[in-house]
């Protein structure tokens, strides 16, 4: 069911995301927002959604793969910005700042090139915030190499996996 806040474009774009329970594994509910990325109107309000809190205050925008790809590489072109990949372990073709983190179901490592000038104000865009770890972990790199990050931005929050105590302030477009 549709946020009642939403504007009417907003509420159709999150009433396309399907909620598909135990994958990857059993006890995970899986947001597919591939509906939301097929129709045109809906990636745009979202897309617009996701950015407007942060409209000039940033220089780039870095997406965490994979979903984070989608929505950080249509944001980056409405914004008039460069894209920053934040890519899983090993995808990066030459050497890369990297930090490992932990999942709900896991651990793993993300990495990122250091392509940005120091100082860099950068949008960190997800699809989801669980437990935060991805995007914490995404906001250090960014740090770690010498950029600012100017604000977080997710299509979606599960609550009660923690992910708001680590992160702190981001913009949530959906409240599901």
């Amino acid at each position: 069911m549709p946020s009642p806040e939403l504007s009417p474009a907003l509420a159709r774009a999150e009433a396309l995301i399907r909620s598909i329970p135990d994958y990857p594994q059993p006890g995970i509910l899986f947001r597919d927002i591939t509906p939301l990325l097929a129709d045109a109107e809906a990636l745009r309000a979202t897309v617009e959604a996701i950015i407007e809190p942060f409209a000039g205050k940033f220089d780039y925008i870095a997406g965490l793969e994979a979903r984070g790809f989608l929505i950080a590489s249509a944001a980056a072109l409405s914004a008039g910005v460069g894209l920053i990949p934040i890519r899983k372990a090993g995808k990066l073709p030459r050497p890369a700042a990297s930090v490992d983190y932990a999942l709900e179901y896991g651990t793993a490592t993300i990495e990122m090139h250091d392509d940005i000038p120091a100082g860099s104000r950068v949008l960190l865009i997800d699809d989801v915030l669980a437990t935060g770890g991805t995007l914490a972990a995404g906001r250090q790199l960014i740090e770690r190499l010498g950029s600012h990050v100017a604000g977080i931005s997710v299509l979606f929050e599960i609550d009660g996996l923690g992910g708001r105590e680590l992160i702190g302030d981001l913009h949530t477009v959906f409240h599901s």
